[in-house]
């Protein structure tokens, strides 16, 4: 979330985080879920090439390794693995496979599995992302091991991929650390687990479901969601604003617990960022939208839409935010401060020319949350952080931008 303050950002990880770094190893495959990797060297990426956004949540480290997969029996599989890791996203420098060869990216467990020919069709296989340069990154697997395997049937010694890079996810304490945090928690933190909701708030709850995390270009965390019928996203513009950013972006739908306070979520379901539609102009202060689409967008359409309101909302409506602050797994903002207590509403339904203000908690990652009426309509895009004036950009503004671009039901 963009905050008025400025963010703090350390350019050195700390020794305890970086000492360990990347575990790649060469192993048979059917060895690969039960022999425990070592840990050769691997570096921090120069902080150039380090994600750095104003106003965007940072959740991980871009590092460099010098990997391949080979056609040798004892080089076909490896495994990538950086302690405490809060998920792996692995580059491919170069993939080189005979017809009918693939290469799988999966977690130890199976849960997650992303496969890949010489031909890289989303049709057929698994999607991923590109950031402009050669080759392509595998979709992150959560937690801090990826099983990368060749399967082939040849009898080839030649190499058949190269791995040079790969970003590692942040754990809490990280995440804390290199993001200053501003009051956007209003009093006491009253969100919970979106399933906490299921029963006494189906509404909320099933609307939430068209809410997904976002993972910009490997490092940095936003929210999003599905707006109208057809294949649109919308969130902030201060989160992504170019077609290179929205290339290099996953979309997870269905990160959320299992249970209320489990800490317990799924992989969920990723796809990646397909065409940049429309931007807003001005600055981030103002409508700070940006409206795109994803590949394999059928993998997503279960989760349901949203819709925009196509008219001002007014002060003290009841309102609630669905979203993945921090990047936690998906919360819901209901109440203000207590269970039961007083309901989120709009403090004011004009703070400004393009926003509306409440004190409904939010954090950041929150950016790009819908915030939502009791009809369950979209009323405003959360980007503005700040107790107890947190902002989202009205939506029936952005209605009158993106209308001819959406089918708003």
């Amino acid at each position: 979330m963009k905050h008025a303050l400025r963010r703090l950002r350390t350019a050195a990880v700390t020794l305890g985080a970086c000492t360990l770094g990347l575990s790649l190893v060469s192993v048979p495959a059917a060895e690969a879920y039960s022999v425990r990797p070592l840990a050769p060297h691997s570096e921090r990426a120069p902080e150039s090439d380090q994600f750095s956004a104003e106003g965007v949540t940072t959740v991980g480290e871009l590092r460099t390794v010098d990997g391949s997969l080979s056609y040798a029996r004892d080089g076909r599989t490896q495994i990538i693995r950086h302690p405490g890791a809060a998920y792996v996203k692995v580059h491919f420098g170069s993939l080189r496979l005979a017809h009918g060869d693939y290469v799988t990216v999966s977690s130890p467990d199976g849960r997650e599995s992303y496969r890949y020919d010489r031909y890289l069709n989303r049709a057929t296989g698994s999607d991923y992302t590109t950031d402009g340069q050669p080759g392509f990154w595998a979709m992150s697997v959560e937690g801090d091991t990826a099983v990368v395997t060749l399967h082939s049937s040849r009898p080839s010694r030649g190499k058949a991929a190269t791995i040079d890079r790969f970003w590692r996810g942040y754990d809490r304490t990280e995440i804390t650390q290199y993001n200053l945090s501003t009051l956007s928690v209003c009093s006491t933190d009253a969100r919970r687990d979106v399933v906490c909701y299921q029963n006494s708030h189906p509404s909320e709850y099933a609307r939430s479901n068209a809410v997904a995390r976002l993972l910009i270009s490997g490092g940095g965390m936003c929210t999003t969601w599905r707006v109208g019928n057809t294949n649109r996203m919308l969130t902030n513009k201060h989160c992504m604003s170019t077609q290179s950013t929205v290339s290099g972006s996953e979309m997870q739908f269905n990160y959320q617990c299992a249970t209320c306070g489990g800490a317990n979520p799924g992989p969920g379901t990723k796809v990646s960022g397909a065409t940049l539609y429309r931007v807003s102009s001005g600055g981030s202060s103002q409508l700070d939208y940006t409206l795109y689409s994803v590949n394999n967008f059928a993998n997503i359409q279960g989760f349901g839409t949203l819709y925009l309101a196509t008219t001002a909302t007014s002060t003290g409506a009841q309102m609630y935010i669905p979203g993945h602050g921090d990047g936690s797994p998906k919360r819901l903002s209901i109440y203000e401060n207590t269970q039961g207590g007083t309901r989120c509403t709009v403090r004011n339904a004009n703070y400004n020319t393009w926003n509306i203000s409440y004190s409904c908690d939010t954090s950041g990652g929150n950016s790009g949350s819908p915030v939502l009426n009791a009809s369950h309509r979209v009323i405003a895009l959360h980007h503005l952080g700040g107790c107890p004036s947190n902002q989202g950009a009205k939506a029936h503004l952005i209605y009158n931008e993106i209308a001819s671009l959406i089918d708003n039901g």
